[in-house]
């Protein structure tokens, strides 16, 4: 299995709704999305691979 990922900008932070926030981030041109995090899902040692080098946020 290989290590998926996941993009989270503001805009899916803006309402109560997933419907709304997904609606949010569609109305912003990809360029003006302001990116809030990323996930990663895969195997412990995949991912770490994937991950290793990278600083946190503090």
């Amino acid at each position: 299995m290989r290590p998926s990922a996941a993009l989270f900008t503001e805009d899916l932070f803006a309402t109560g709704s997933d419907d709304d926030n997904r609606a949010a981030v569609l109305g912003v041109a990809a360029e003006d999305l302001a990116l809030a995090g990323v996930a990663v899902h895969g195997p412990r040692g995949d991912v770490d691979k994937v991950l290793k080098g990278l600083r946190p946020h503090p």
